[in-house]
């Protein structure tokens, strides 16, 4: 594939590499020998930030690192974690890549940060990596559009790969299917998850959510959240919404589980446990939380704002205006979801296919950027 390494595997610096997205990005079955080898994600120089990401900071987002082992990989492919590097670093490293002849292809994830407030930094991040990538993928086409219309890059869409393994998907999805008769009929779960409160949560929409499912017979709200926001022992706690969570959980408007970080078996039985999802989201591009929802069957009810629609079409969108979430919106985004038979997403037959096809047009890009075609 390579004009200087004929027959060798494109070997490729993934920022990151051990991410779940990436991972998926590999052929499910390659047999023989391997056509794209990713480099593992080098050890952090600056340290460890959380065991959820163990390559975080990247090691391979620097000048230096792009100097050293030049002899190493064949191209760099930017996925996430470049708000560990300011701009110049950046700059430096695209230059780094261009001095040795090494092509950059970057997947455009984020448009905004969903782990920042502030969208300034990543914008000017983005200004550095879009311009300077020889090669941009995108996951919808919405999101393409707006590449073109902020920067006049084409970025090629590829969607997201599946997020639940098949094994998981094929048992979980088959379960759901599966009817009893002479089982009395569990009401309809309504999921909303605050995960850790990262910036882009919308705390806001648990009123009109809970008004919505109390108007809505046989239905329960389920709201998750991580523990510390809860525990008055731990320095991310926040007592005005510990209050209102149990408060409203002690007045039977939905029903509380605040928990540790899921393992991914932890996080696909919860999702394969809801009927709906709903996603408090205030800002943002795509999300790969969605994508494991639909693997499991479960619908999703997404905001307009970012592109999260266009990730798969059985997505029911609601509005949010400038107070919020639009309540009218979000109710009939509930109502509409709630009505509809079957389940949504992909099957595990179809999803293996998807990520044989993802695999394949990788290995076409990374084998066209290297030809120089």
């Amino acid at each position: 594939m390579s004009s200087t390494r004929a027959g060798a595997p494109v070997r490729v610096a993934s920022v990151p590499a051990n991410q779940i997205y990436i991972r998926h990005l590999e052929h499910p079955n390659p047999g023989g020998a391997r056509e794209v080898l990713r480099l593992p994600d080098p050890r952090p120089a600056g340290g460890v930030r959380s065991v959820q990401s163990r390559w975080w900071p990247p090691a391979m987002l620097s000048p230096e690192w792009v100097r050293a082992n030049r002899h190493a990989f064949d191209l760099m492919h930017i996925h996430f974690g470049f708000d560990a590097a300011d701009p110049a670093e950046l700059r430096g490293l695209a230059a780094e890549l261009r001095r040795f002849g090494k092509p950059l292809v970057y997947t455009v994830h984020d448009l905004v940060n969903p782990h920042q407030p502030d969208p300034g930094a990543h914008r000017e991040r983005l200004e550095v990596l879009i311009p300077a990538a020889d090669k941009l993928i995108t996951l919808t086409p919405g999101a393409a559009r707006e590449i073109h219309a902020r920067w006049g890059a084409e970025a090629q869409v590829l969607p997201h790969p599946h997020v639940v393994d098949f094994a998981s998907m094929d048992r979980i999805r088959s379960s759901r299917t599966r009817t009893a008769p002479s089982r009395p009929r569990a009401p309809k779960r309504i999921g909303v998850h605050f995960k850790g409160l990262r910036p882009n949560m919308d705390q806001g929409i648990l009123d009109p959510l809970a008004r919505i499912v109390a108007r809505l017979p046989g239905t329960v709200l389920q709201v998750n959240i991580h523990a510390q926001p809860l525990d008055a022992h731990s320095p991310e706690y926040q007592p005005a919404l510990a209050r209102k969570l149990r408060a409203g959980a002690a007045e039977g408007l939905w029903e509380l589980q605040a928990h540790e970080y899921f393992s991914e078996p932890e996080l696909f039985t919860y999702l394969a446990s809801l009927d709906l999802c709903v996603l408090p989201y205030r800002f943002g591009t795509h999300s790969g939380w969605l994508e494991a929802a639909l693997d499991v069957g479960t619908h999703v009810a997404a905001p307009d704002c970012g592109h999260y629609a266009d990730q798969h079409p059985s997505i029911a969108e609601f509005r949010r205006g400038a107070g919020g979430v639009e309540e009218d919106s979000l109710l009939e985004a509930v109502e509409g979801l709630l009505r509809r038979p079957g389940l949504p997403g992909l099957d595990a037959s179809a999803r293996l296919a998807q990520r044989r096809d993802l695999a394949a047009a990788h290995r076409r890009i990374y084998a066209r950027l290297l030809a120089g075609s």
